[in-house]
């Protein structure tokens, strides 16, 4: 189902499209495993996608991001948990543990995530041999 979600057409034959899966997939059953609410879930999945978006498009370094994480989880940036007016969607704890989760999910593996999205591939060859 989350394939279809994210509109994943080369799963078998890209990197990055089986990377994204594993990521937000990841993340999604942590946050069933949280008992989040369907808000809450929602809420954790944007910032999924916000901390991601910050690397890959907006090519943010490691400090930055953690940086516009932390104006998101607190309702400083404009982002659009601000714009629903939900800054207060999670309880400390659970921001806690969220923060915890994007450090182990993505902060910790954050060059190798660089690279994926930012790194020169060379073409494969493909001989006879």
């Amino acid at each position: 189902k989350m394939e279809e979600f994210l509109n994943f057409t080369q799963l078998k034959t890209s990197l990055k499209e089986a990377v994204l899966l594993d990521y937000y997939t990841a993340g999604f059953w942590w946050a069933k495993e949280m008992h989040f609410s369907l808000i809450q879930l929602s809420g954790f999945m944007d910032l999924l996608n916000f901390a991601l978006e910050n690397l890959s498009n907006k090519r943010m370094t490691l400090g930055d991001n953690l940086k516009e994480l932390e104006r998101a989880m607190t309702g400083i940036g404009e982002t659009d948990s601000e714009e629903r007016d939900d800054q207060n969607l999670f309880s400390i704890e659970q921001a806690k543990a969220i923060i915890d989760y994007l450090v182990t999910s993505l902060f910790k593996h954050y060059k190798v995530y660089e690279y994926l999205f930012h790194g020169r591939r060379e073409e494969p060859v493909i001989s006879n041999e």
